[in-house]
């Protein structure tokens, strides 16, 4: 199973590949997490496909990272563009849902500590675009 990293700044990379010299590589995004202030490049939100429901509806599953590793780094109000997101999987309303059009609140708003995560799955006919479009420090 292939992981896709999905960065607020449309960074699309797969765990395999190789970043151009105007990229900035994974291992890089983390290190330089540890020293900077927070922002919601600090949020890394990561899918890829999972086994089928058994009608054959495709089903992903999704990790959200807080890749800041200092010391009260913990961001909350995370929001993640989404468009219409929809799952025939009932998702835990407390870890990911929808609140409008292209906005979904994520932990219930609740912070996610430095280097920690969640993760959910989703069933749909096609893998929604996930980006974060905002965070609380």
């Amino acid at each position: 199973m292939s992981f896709f990293y999905l960065y607020a700044e449309n960074y699309v990379a797969s765990v395999a590949s190789t970043t151009t010299a105007s990229d900035r590589s994974v291992d890089e995004r983390v290190s330089n997490r540890i020293s900077e202030a927070c922002s919601k490049d600090d949020i890394a939100v990561y899918q890829g496909p999972t086994t089928p429901l058994p009608n054959g509806i495709p089903t992903y599953t999704v990790q959200i990272l807080n890749l800041c590793l200092s010391e009260g780094c913990s961001i909350s109000n995370i929001h993640v563009s989404c468009g219409w997101f929809s799952s025939a999987r009932l998702i835990n309303p407390r870890l990911f849902r929808r609140q409008n059009y292209d906005d979904s609140l994520v932990n219930n708003g609740e912070a996610i500590g430095p280097g920690d995560s969640l993760s959910f799955q989703y069933a749909n006919s096609f893998q929604y675009p996930l980006y974060v479009s905002s965070v609380t420090c």
